[in-house]
């Protein structure tokens, strides 16, 4: 066991769930389901879950810090760390790659915390394959994609190509939330985010 990883005995790690190693919860949703809402709001009322930090090649913007918004690195770095197998998943999007670490889970537990992931649905299902039982998998759900449909043009930041574009993945990404531990439809904000706490509850506790 990595010396940083607290005493598997520890009262704290007994009471979450974490005494046979680490646990982690994947969101996955399509875009414009309010995943980033409701991550939010279950991160602010579940103290022992904590968010996963991104490793990425894109640039660093102004006002970012490494670490905070994602951890910066060259793209020799990142496809080294990939030959490494250091990566839990990654994926590449406009010339940039995007990646989880393997040492956030080892953070997360080292805190005696639950990871949290925000990722699409392929990243979510090879994190299941890695993890297995102790990985949680919840798809949220719109309430139908018409008004998903409607809540993507009314946010007014998607031109119409990248819209069709997104609703075009929408189907896929439907099809394959049927391998998610959980699937709830956020078609009220309160009601699904008490249900996904309940859930993430009970997953810890087993």
């Amino acid at each position: 066991m990595n010396e940083t990883l607290k005493d598997p005995y520890d009262s704290h790690l007994s009471e979450t769930g974490l005494t046979q190693g680490p646990k982690v919860v994947v969101f996955a949703a399509p875009s414009g389901t309010g995943k980033s809402t409701i991550s939010k709001m279950i991160l602010n009322d579940l103290p022992v879950l904590t968010f996963s930090v991104s490793a990425t090649t894109r640039p660093q913007r102004a006002g970012e810090t490494h670490g905070k918004e994602y951890y910066f690195l060259s793209k020799h770095v990142f496809e080294q760390t990939i030959n490494e197998d250091g990566f839990i998943e990654y994926s590449k999007h406009f010339e940039n790659y995007y990646g989880t670490l393997k040492s956030e889970v080892d953070r997360a537990y080292s805190e005696s915390k639950v990871l949290l992931l925000d990722l699409d649905v392929d990243g979510a299902l090879n994190v299941k394959k890695i993890y297995r039982e102790r990985a949680l998998l919840v798809f949220i759900l719109p309430p139908s994609r018409e008004i998903l449909e409607d809540r993507l043009r009314k946010r007014g930041t998607d031109s119409e190509a990248s819209i069709l574009k997104r609703l075009e993945r929408v189907d896929y990404e439907l099809s394959q939330s049927i391998q998610f531990d959980t699937r709830v439809v956020n078609d009220e904000l309160n009601r699904a985010v008490d249900e996904i706490k309940s859930t993430i509850q009970a997953f810890i506790r087993n």
